[in-house]
């Protein structure tokens, strides 16, 4: 047989199949070694044939480097669908094993025990062992005792030379036992649920209904946690496997230990916030079956089972499920694509879904389920709305209104919890001279850096350099210093000044640095040993704490303002997201918003709660500017080392496009610019912008990806993005 290989090299010129032969059978899927020019490379197995078109004696596969195929036959599916989207195929295949896998870095974990040989007593044991053998014999009564022990542990105590020797006699023997490196949750008690009404016709409908991709549309609160569970529940009875998907890996400790109380071992989790031991381990147990059910960020979409059943992705609106960095895709595209493939059940739910996944439903590719109340039948909390602008005309130019201080201040007093979330991390956004108006930049980003007190910094939040906080402006020698926009570690700080009693958290990127920094933020302030927790949009979702009576919105419009086409979508989701913390359990809940903007139509719905009010006014805004999802917009980012080289690429490539205009119907309109961020981890970046209509988006990108991939060279490297999150 000849084996079709793809080489584990991340370049365009070797992403296609070379032909090998083998002297022993190999199944697709497999990852092999195989000898590639002057070197031994690492290479997948992704088709099998009787016979090579290739004119050159092929070579031979040198090793089969596991003992089992590591890429599932629809994965190799699922990477050919990727590939047409302009991804290299070697690229779509390595999002489908742990990355320490390639290359031997990771393995199994094993252990070797010792156990004393149970055919003979022990007195038989040590008439075998000479009395001058102290050592030998007093290991022996130690083994007859615990019954087992960990080598590891034993040579703390005992020589080598001892256990081997008992070993050699036969009287101990020594096996090798795999350990599962299981990652922690958050402990959560099993409890039996009741489902209401609301839920219940949800379950009904998404397990009673055809293979298809359902929206369940509900409030905070409404339970739609609970409707997961029992459709995952109803999954596996059937013999089938499942994967629930959740935006930040911050709930991931939550929702795993809710999901194990309900499901035990069954239970499998990935994300990027695991070890590589860990990640290697929950990966190796949904491939062999060890597991069923896939829990996890964005990433598990790509998790190895087989038989899947349902697919649920909870919070579908955020923009995390969407990759930017290479390779590029969206979470929804391969959850569509698994479900079509294995005849499942896609289940979408948010309480504020994407202007697109809405239009859908409303169109009716989708089923759409709402739930408009909350399973405790508590009202939402009450939405209060601070104008900032009078609160400086009346002397309060801090952080703060009077209104919410007062709220937290009761809050505090009453023994209940607060949240303040505010989407800017850091202290201060910049640092400004206030003489010569001197910003210190990021010389690789061209970007302002933030300002950091806690450590005394100024770092750049895209490369993630950092450099000693100035004291005086290095261009003037002017010592007063502006601080910018403030930042949750500003916020922290000021909560300590003004309630100095207070136990304060703050959860961003920033703070969660180490690996196990999220469950410990969470399970802290879950267990009440903190009274206020600030932080960034980590906070702002799934999170259910029973005590949060005061959400407190520091400034709504962070988001308002972007030069994008769904910045106000993403205020009102956040808002809406955020507000849905307060008053969770039995206690009524407030939240107060403080904005510059009262009078932005996304806040009059946010304060009602009013999705489908806010979604009618989008989508009529959407359609007359023929923004998605009545179009597609294709952005063809340009990256040079040189300025002059990106700019002029992107010209070129933007006439390419607009004579591709003139012969095909569907693309609207063609524009050229810099991009928003023109530099970038030291690379200048220009940017071509297409509409094309959504009708004709299938036939035309095929063409668009063409011109991109002719536009790159050693000088320059094009990336096709089609609705992109930012236009950064």
């Amino acid at each position: 047989m000849v084996y079709e290989v793809i080489v584990d090299i991340s370049n365009s010129d070797t992403d296609k199949v070379f032909d090998y032969l083998a002297p022993f059978p190999i199944e697709r899927g497999s990852r092999v070694l195989v000898p590639f020019g002057r070197r031994q490379v690492e290479g997948f197995v992704v088709g099998i044939k009787e016979k090579s078109d290739c004119r050159y004696d092929l070579k031979d596969v040198i090793m089969l480097l596991d003992d089992y195929p590591v890429i599932l036959p629809e994965m190799l599916a699922l990477a050919e669908y990727m590939r047409a989207t302009d991804l290299r195929l070697i690229d779509c295949l390595r999002l489908f094993v742990p990355a320490k896998l390639r290359g031997g870095r990771v393995k199994a974990l094993r252990r070797n025990y010792l156990y004393p040989e149970v055919s003979l007593t022990l007195e038989e044991a040590l008439t075998k062992v000479k009395p001058s053998a102290k050592a030998q014999r007093a290991l022996l009564c130690e083994l007859y005792e615990v019954k087992a022990a960990a080598e590891a542990r034993i040579l703390e105590r005992y020589s080598p030379s001892a256990v081997k020797a008992l070993v050699e006699k036969g009287l101990i023997r020594r096996e090798s036992t795999e350990l599962s490196r299981t990652p922690a949750g958050m402990p959560a008690e099993r409890k039996k649920v009741e489902l209401t009404p609301e839920q219940a016709v949800a379950v009904k409908a998404v397990s009673e209904g055809a293979p298809g991709t359902y929206l369940i549309h509900g409030v905070t609160g409404s339970g739609k946690t609970e409707i997961y569970l029992n459709l995952i529940k109803k999954t596996l009875a059937e013999g089938k496997n499942a994967i629930m998907l959740v935006p930040e890996i911050s709930l991931t400790p939550q929702m795993l230990g809710i999901f194990r109380a309900r499901f035990g071992d069954m239970v499998s989790v990935l994300h990027s916030g695991l070890s590589d031991g860990e990640r290697y381990d929950e990966w190796r147990r949904l491939l062999t079956g060890g597991a069923r059910v896939a829990l996890g960020a964005r990433s598990a979409v790509f998790a190895p089972l087989t038989d899947v059943g349902v697919i649920i992705i909870d919070e579908e609106h955020d923009s995390s499920y969407v990759s930017e960095n290479n390779p590029r895709y969206f979470t929804s595209e391969i959850a569509e694509f698994r479900r079509a493939y294995n005849g499942a059940k896609l289940v979408l739910g948010s309480a504020t879904p994407s202007v697109e996944t809405y239009y859908k439903a409303v169109k009716g590719e989708y089923t759409l389920i709402t739930l408009d109340k909350r399973i405790n039948r508590m009202q939402l909390p009450e939405l209060e709305t601070v104008d900032m602008r009078d609160e400086i005309r009346a002397g309060n130019a801090g952080i703060f209104s009077a209104r919410l201080l007062s709220g937290l201040e009761e809050t505090l007093k009453e023994g209940n919890q607060a949240m303040l979330f505010l989407n800017r991390r850091g202290y201060a956004s910049f640092l400004r001279c206030r003489s010569c108006g001197f910003v210190p930049k990021c010389p690789s980003c061209e970007v302002s850096l933030t300002y950091h007190k806690e450590d005394n910094t100024l770092r750049c939040h895209y490369c993630g350099a950092r450099y000693r906080a100035i004291e005086k402006c290095p261009i003037c020698g002017y010592e007063d210093l502006k601080e910018g926009k403030t930042g949750t570690e500003k916020v922290e700080a000021e909560i300590k000044r003004i309630f100095p009693e207070a136990r304060v958290l703050r959860m961003d990127n920033d703070t969660t640095r180490s690996r196990d920094s999220y469950r410990e933020i969470l399970t802290a302030f879950g267990a009440g040993e903190a009274d206020v927790l600030v932080g960034t949009q980590m906070i702002a979702k799934g999170h259910d704490f029973k005590n949060v009576t005061l959400v407190g919105i520091i400034d709504a419009d962070v988001a308002l303002y972007y030069s994008d086409y769904r910045s106000a979508e993403r205020t009102f989701q956040l808002i809406t997201q955020m507000a849905g913390r307060a008053g969770r359990e039995s206690k009524p809940g407030r939240v107060v918003m403080q904005t510059y903007s009262p009078n932005h139509y996304v806040y009059k719905f946010a304060k009602r709660y009013d999705y489908r009010g806010f979604f009618e006014k989008e989508i009529n805004t959407r359609e007359l500017t023929k923004y998605p999802p009545y179009s597609k917009i294709v952005r063809l980012l340009v990256l040079s080392a040189e300025a002059d080289p990106a700019r002029d690429a992107a010209r070129a490539l933007c006439a390419e496009i607009v004579s591709l205009k003139a012969k095909t119907p569907g693309i609207m309109r063609v524009q050229v610019m810099p991009a928003a961020m023109k530099k970038l981890r030291d690379y200048y970046r220009y940017q071509v912008v297409a509409w094309i209509d959504s009708d004709a988006a299938k036939e035309v990108m095929p063409y668009v990806y063409a011109k991109a991939n002719a536009a790159n060279n050693n000088k320059i490297t094009v990336f096709t993005e089609v609705n992109p999150q930012q236009m950064l």
